[in-house]
């Protein structure tokens, strides 16, 4: 049985929340099926924090394993690098995770905050804020870029803002397993960051005919005018629907990329920046000249049952 320990730094708390939605496995049945002891969890655990404390003492001196440590929440590292601005008991939480990160068979970032920084690290950070093996989308945070766990692994990033429950549960049913765990450049589950939001998403026929919604509240595509990321974000929000029902887009609401080491980034989030007629962040893959040529057709070729959308409000 793997031991687990979830750590709160600079967080919402929204990996917690949303953890408890997923259903595939559930966070029950990591428990209860697939091999895990949950020692501490600050929101479900009601055992008194002198327990806690006790428990921390005997991971940090050796006596007890930790093999699965979820830190959720930003690295603080104010005021002037002393990570005080989050502390617990006059100790910097920042100082807590690194020594954990030091015991534990294997580190997993819960949520973009703890992986690249985050909310909490955007401009104009007055906290400091970084992630754990990342300072946004440069290598190298809390930990430095070359460092591993005692499994050999180096931060597991579960990426999102939240991060999407299966994401997190199936990742650490993987670990549970000792499955090998295959990552992406950015040190994310391949498996939950191969395809892009765009994929699956009911908006994908008026996307490729450039039917584009002006204003929130349409049927058409979101991409060109409103600063929907999802052809250029890789998560499964289309693909495996959140508590499986929804997502973003099926709810008329653009994807705002926070799987990216750059979210949220420093503009407006409901519009999109353009060079001429053509967004200036292309679909991942897309050469802009073929994109071009390709879009000026489109829309003439658009069925009229496709055209009806961006005036069907």
């Amino acid at each position: 049985m793997k031991s687990l320990l979830w750590l709160q730094t600079g967080a919402c708390g929204g990996e917690s929340l949303a953890i408890l939605g997923a259903q595939s496995p559930s966070f029950e049945q990591l428990l209860s099926q697939h091999g895990l002891e949950l020692l501490w969890h600050p929101s479900l655990s009601h055992a008194p924090m002198r327990l806690y404390d006790a428990l921390l003492e005997r991971i940090l001196d050796g006596s007890r394993q930790l093999d699965i440590l979820c830190v959720e929440g930003s690295i603080v590292t104010a005021p002037r690098g002393t990570g005080l601005y989050d502390s617990y008991r006059g100790r910097a939480r920042m100082e807590i995770a690194k020594a954990l990160a030091a015991r534990a068979g294997v580190v997993v970032a819960m949520g973009t905050c703890a992986a690249f920084g985050g909310v909490h690290a955007a401009t104009p950070n007055p906290g400091d804020c970084i992630g754990l093996q990342y300072d946004r989308a440069d290598p190298g945070g809390l930990l430095p870029a070359e460092w591993r766990s005692r499994e050999g692994y180096p931060v597991v990033n579960i990426a999102g803002c939240p991060a999407h429950p299966h994401a997190m549960t199936q990742t650490l049913a993987w670990l549970a397993a000792d499955l090998p765990l295959q990552l992406d450049a950015l040190n994310r589950p391949r498996a939950f960051f191969e395809t892009l939001v765009h994929q699956g998403c009911t908006r994908n026929e008026h996307h490729e005919y450039d039917i584009e919604d002006v204003e929130l509240g349409g049927k058409a595509c979101l991409f060109f005018n409103l600063g929907c990321q999802g052809p250029t974000t890789q998560a499964v929000c289309n693909s495996d629907l959140w508590n499986g029902v929804s997502s973003k887009t099926r709810a008329g609401v653009p994807c705002f990329g926070c799987t990216a080491p750059d979210f949220p980034r420093d503009v407006d989030l409901f519009h999109t920046e353009k060079i001429g007629e053509i967004p200036l962040r292309l679909p991942l893959g897309v050469e802009r000249p073929r994109y071009m040529a390709y879009k000026n057709l489109a829309r003439a070729a658009a069925p009229a049952r496709v055209k009806g959308a961006d005036t069907d409000n």
